[in-house]
């Protein structure tokens, strides 16, 4: 069966059971190399807010408003979902994480944190350890610790004790949003006030002070609104009387790349790289589809993906391709990013999730 027919059915029972170098000003254009292949629809009022690759049992893991579903790379076909009825604590998924051990973790939206392993779920509360109900980010460090970001701090879970150590003060921000780890294997923390970096012993933070983010050269007006920051407001808002808003500190994602530059996706003011002494801004004026980054991802060919509320892009390093809802985006703004092993890009939005790859490849390749 088609992969947009079974993913339609799959979410109806869903339903019914409940951000190298600087490019120049002028933004070179890329030729059209990839596109979006196809998308499926998962709900008007749905959001997709994590995507995990599997790339040992070449599937792809959904986290969405209504639960997380594992979709078979090979046949496109939906494999599962899993709910409340099924071993989740909240539906609500915010992040997924496939470790080293092919053990599946969600963060879920005040459910805590869940892990798949053996086709059993297992869940950690604050009474086990986690620092809040709301955990936004995961990252693995090494087999066997899984990095926990949520909005009260940070916690290193070492799976075999199962103890965990919270990290609260030591932040920049409580509210964590973005995780990656560096191949030194120091941490890297997106927050509502900035950037934070962990290398064992010491902390280091930055923040739009210290270049995280472009300056407001649009005169774009502030946003009073935490966004995700708060537990009475969820409506995902980074707008002001419905037109886009500044708010660098905020950071939606963090990205280690393979030269572990370090990526950070800001409200407002673009994506900011790291080289190891300065932070690099590349906004709208650069290239990139719009300047709220909510995820970045790289492919094989060291491609960096951005997901910004106007679409999504890709940056070579020298050119931009931009994908929108013209394109076949099903949503404005896209929350998630992940790359197949086959180098196909998976993007997702409020409505749905998208498709994207080379410009001549067939529907069924």
């Amino acid at each position: 069966m088609h992969f947009i027919v079974v993913a339609a059915l799959v979410l109806l029972a869903a339903l019914l059971t409940a951000c190298s170098r600087q490019p120049a000003d002028a933004p070179d254009v890329a030729r059209p190399d990839f596109r979006v292949i196809e998308h499926y629809e998962v709900g008007a009022g749905v959001y997709v807010r994590a995507l995990a690759v599997d790339a040992s049992s070449r599937t792809l893991w959904v986290g969405t408003s209504l639960g997380l579903q594992h979709i078979d790379l090979g046949s496109f076909e939906a494999i599962g979902t899993y709910t409340r009825r099924n071993g989740l604590a909240n539906e609500y998924v915010f992040a997924t994480l496939v470790d080293s051990r092919g053990n599946t973790w969600a963060g879920t939206n005040g459910g805590g944190l869940s892990r798949l392993r053996d086709g059993e779920w297992q869940t950690w509360f604050p009474m086990h350890g986690v620092a809040d109900y709301w955990v936004y980010s995961l990252a693995e460090s090494d087999p066997g610790t899984i990095w926990i970001g949520t909005w009260a701090g940070a916690n290193r879970f070492d799976v075999e004790s199962g103890s965990f150590e919270t990290y609260h003060d030591e932040l920049v921000n409580e509210w964590v949003y973005g995780l990656d780890v560096d191949s030194q294997g120091r941490v890297w923390f997106g927050t509502e006030g900035g950037v934070s970096m962990f290398d064992g012993e010491q902390w280091r933070e930055w923040t739009h002070d210290d270049g995280v983010g472009a300056p407001n050269t649009a005169g774009l007006p502030p946003s009073v609104n935490t966004g995700l920051g708060t537990r009475s407001r969820h409506d995902l808002s980074v707008t002001v009387e419905g037109g886009p808003s500044y708010n660098p500190d905020y950071v939606f994602c963090i990205h280690v790349a393979a030269d572990d530059a370090v990526w950070a996706g800001t409200w407002g003011g673009g994506a900011a790289r790291y080289d190891g002494e300065r932070w690099h801004n590349f906004t709208s004026a650069s290239g990139l589809a719009g300047d709220i980054v909510f995820a970045i991802a790289e492919d094989a060919e060291g491609a960096l993906w951005f997901g910004t509320e106007q679409g999504v892009s890709r940056w070579d390093g020298r050119t931009w391709q931009r994908f929108g809802i013209e394109d076949g985006i099903p949503g404005q703004a896209v929350y998630a990013l992940a790359v197949t092993p086959d180098g196909e890009v998976w993007a997702g939005t409020k409505g749905g999730v998208a498709r994207i790859g080379r410009a001549d490849q067939s529907l069924t390749d």
